[in-house]
């Protein structure tokens, strides 16, 4: 709230002084900070093929995880269950294909992106597909064990028929109704050529910047962490699923918070390079989520190799889905804020 209440003062301040200019014709006005850069600041971005898709998939798993909490807050799934609540996830993320096509779809539109083909099918088998080999070498090693605990090779076909039978389905028509629909309009025009060239130093200052901005958001999330693991790893139940929703709303108004203030000052500093910067600042806390977990393994004790692989598999898994997820939130709300101010 604090930082909301900053930000919504100077940029008050900051939108009075320009239009205080504007009222009085025979002053010139003279552009600085953020409004100095109108012109680039829509100006698309490196690679706005994988960042749209990033950004699809982004929204495909976090409204994977929205659907799952709500039947678990209803009581439908059980954490002494922990097959069905899997079962559950993976269903509900094959049949939000269509979000993730339509997302990354529109938005790599907007960026003047002509090969949508390309991102779609971008979209459909990039993530997926390294859920899936990790998935399923894991499996292999834990088959190569002879555990009870290794999936049956008709549930892997199970798994394939989800993907690519419904999931990959649904983004080729989310992604082909996507491109169909108009792009997002920028409020102001963009210039042939860039006007302002930012230096390399400020340039890595802001993507280090956005590193260190991910502690905030796992910050927020630390305590809850805990006791997943420990119900995951530790074979304790954790049913707090109400807890787990207050501490995923407090997480993305964090993520939105902070990748809003980091674009902020970037502007300012004249620097129009925030698509992937405003990605990162949230969706740097799944880099230190992995961080925590190698250090949370120091309260376990493995007997065999593979469970340390198990271990270190599943929980890089889990912080892709969160640097996907706070991520988009973060690229979002910061996107609309951009087209607000200008």
């Amino acid at each position: 709230g604090v930082v909301a209440m900053i930000l919504y003062r100077t940029l008050h301040a900051d939108i009075h002084r320009y239009n205080q200019y504007e009222l009085c014709e025979d002053q010139v006005l003279d552009e600085t900070g953020w409004k100095s850069v109108h012109a680039d600041v829509f100006r698309p971005p490196i690679r706005p093929d994988l960042l749209s898709s990033s950004v699809g998939t982004g929204v495909q798993l976090l409204a994977m995880l929205l659907f799952t909490m709500f039947f678990a807050l209803l009581g439908f799934l059980s954490p002494e269950n922990r097959g069905g609540l899997i079962t559950m996830a993976i269903t509900v993320f094959a049949f939000m294909g269509f979000t993730a096509g339509y997302t990354s779809a529109r938005l790599y539109k907007t960026l003047l992106g002509q090969d949508w083909l390309r991102t779609c099918i971008q979209t459909a088998l990039l993530v997926p597909g390294i859920f899936f080999i990790v998935f399923f070498v894991l499996n292999l090693l834990i088959a190569g064990e002879k555990s009870s605990g290794a999936v049956p090779f008709g549930t892997m076909f199970e798994i394939l028929f989800l993907w690519f039978g419904i999931s990959v389905p649904l983004v080729l028509i989310g992604s082909w109704i996507g491109y169909m629909k108009p792009s997002f309009e920028f409020p102001v025009r963009i210039n042939p050529l860039p006007n302002h060239f930012t230096s390399r130093s400020v340039t890595l200052f802001g993507y280090f910047i956005s590193f260190i901005s991910g502690l905030l958001p796992f910050g927020v999330a630390y305590i809850e962490v805990f006791f997943i693991l420990s119900s995951i790893w530790l074979d304790r139940y954790y049913y707090a699923f109400f807890f787990i929703l207050i501490v995923l709303v407090l997480m993305f108004i964090t993520c939105a918070e902070i990748s809003i203030a980091l674009c902020y000052f970037q502007l300012c500093q004249q620097d129009h390079r925030w698509w992937w910067k405003s990605f990162l600042a949230s969706g740097s806390s799944g880099i230190y989520l992995f961080i925590y977990c190698l250090y949370y393994l120091s309260h376990l004790h493995f007997v065999r190799i593979v469970s340390f692989f198990l271990f270190v598999g599943y929980m890089f898994l889990v912080s892709i889905i969160m640097t996907l997820v706070t991520g988009t939130v973060g690229f979002i709300t910061t996107f609309i804020f951009v087209r607000l101010i200008y």
